[in-house]
């Protein structure tokens, strides 16, 4: 792996937090995702179960984790079970991990190969009381493909039917909703290897440049840095494309007058940054363009300093559109009528800022978490906060975007050293 690996004592505090919301005489199995094909003999690169690395650091394809604190044997209360390596797969696929390097990475000392999971996995069942299995409860998740995780759940139930079994999804998602600071130093450098090539295409974009060319210098700038490649599909997106919420064909030129929505972020060590900046195209802001991006970071500035420890995320939200409310007023683009007459359920102000200003990140970008309505915010939670204001007709479209950690004193913008003044993208645009 190109990334440095975290430390192992991660992943065992991580374990430590997952026992406690298991109950007595739990087991709890998770299983790494497939290398996911494309065609002919082709295959996507590999990218681990974020549940299973999150509880051992272990970023290999074939690997089974299971956690039973209440087992009799010492021994099994953490196993990992990995795919056997061979002098052939040595010379095809690389190296593998050894069980010693395993235990180095994830600190479990009871390691076998995959080849002895079903023996093993008998004399569990045997034991336990219940079993925890993985799904993916993602609210946005919208699952075609079986994953490694569905087909082991059917086959489970089929070999043991008579088990007990239930979720171990809110448990995770209880879990990796507070970020460990080792995690959080790893999405700092995340952040920091995306400021690298923002500063890149500012020095870069001009007028007649294409969208894909400002996407393949941000994949150098990514790459050169350790970085895997971007967490999510970049959006370059130039004049009335920025208006388009997840454009990511990136095929346009790039024209003057026109601003550029870049909504980029790089992964490091599996955990995501995402950035949401709005530059124009010439160099320098029109007028207009100026005023619509000076309301959307007045707003961000705003929202920002209300992601506090005890925060309600949901009343946040309602607050931050109340924000939007005045600035759209302000711009000519809603009137007092508007508001005085919108329908409770759909806001006036929601015509040009359609989506919500925060969500959680972490080894996914639109991370997993508590989402409960009486949901608070606590400290080691990071959200990103992203207002914006899109006018098609105008062919403007303005997102500003930083990731903020929740902290005992003001939010810890991981992004505050990236441009985002109209003055200081306008400088480094024309330097």
């Amino acid at each position: 792996m190109r990334y440095t690996p975290l430390s192992k004592e991660l992943y065992i505090k991580n374990r430590k937090r997952l026992v406690k919301e298991l109950p007595e005489g739990a087991m709890a199995i998770f299983n790494s995702n497939d290398i996911m094909p494309t065609n002919a003999d082709g295959h996507m690169p590999f990218r681990q179960n974020n549940d299973l690395l999150h509880l051992s650091g272990i970023d290999q394809e074939e690997s089974v984790l299971v956690i039973f604190p209440n087992a009799a044997k010492p021994a099994h209360r953490e196993i990992l079970f990995l795919k056997k390596t061979s002098p052939l797969i040595e010379i095809w696929e690389g190296h593998k991990y050894t069980k010693e390097e395993a235990f180095d990475q994830s600190g479990i000392k009871t390691v076998y190969w995959l080849d002895e999971f079903h023996t093993i996995l008998k004399a569990l069942m045997a034991e336990c009381e219940s079993v925890f299995l993985n799904t993916n409860e993602h609210l946005r998740a919208h699952v075609e493909v079986e994953t490694r995780d569905a087909r082991f759940i059917k086959w489970i139930k089929s070999e043991y039917p008579a088990h007990t079994y239930k979720r171990v999804a809110p448990a995770m998602h209880k879990i990796r909703a507070i970020k460990e600071p080792e995690e959080i130093e790893a999405m700092q450098t995340a952040c920091d290897i995306t400021e690298k090539a923002f500063r890149k295409i500012l020095e870069f974009t001009k007028p007649g440049v294409m969208e894909y060319e400002v996407e393949a210098l941000l994949y150098h700038e990514f790459l050169r840095n350790r970085s895997r490649g971007p967490a999510y599909t970049p959006i370059i997106a130039s004049g009335y494309s920025a208006c388009v919420l997840h454009y990511i064909d990136n095929s346009k030129e790039c024209k003057n007058g026109d601003l550029l929505l870049l909504d980029i972020g790089a992964e490091y060590a599996n955990y995501a940054a995402d950035l949401s900046r709005t530059i124009p195209v010439s160099g320098k802001y029109t007028d207009r363009q100026k005023a619509v991006y000076e309301a959307v970071l007045r707003v961000q500035k705003a929202s920002i300093n209300m992601l506090t420890i005890g925060a309600n995320i949901h009343e946040y939200h309602k607050e931050v559109g109340l924000l939007m409310e005045k600035e759209l007023v302000d711009l000519n683009l809603i009137t007092l009528e508007d508001i005085k007459n919108q329908d409770p359920n759909r806001p006036a102000y929601k015509k040009y800022f359609m989506h919500g200003t925060s969500h959680y990140i972490g080894l996914d970008v639109h991370d997993v978490g508590t989402w409960g309505y009486d949901m608070k915010l606590e400290e080691g939670m990071v959200f990103t906060c992203e207002p914006g204001i899109y006018i098609p007709e105008e062919s403007i479209g303005v997102r500003i975007e930083d990731d903020v950690v929740i902290t005992k004193g003001a939010p810890s913008n991981l992004m505050k050293n990236i441009p985002k003044e109209v003055e200081e993208i306008e400088a480094l645009m024309n330097a």
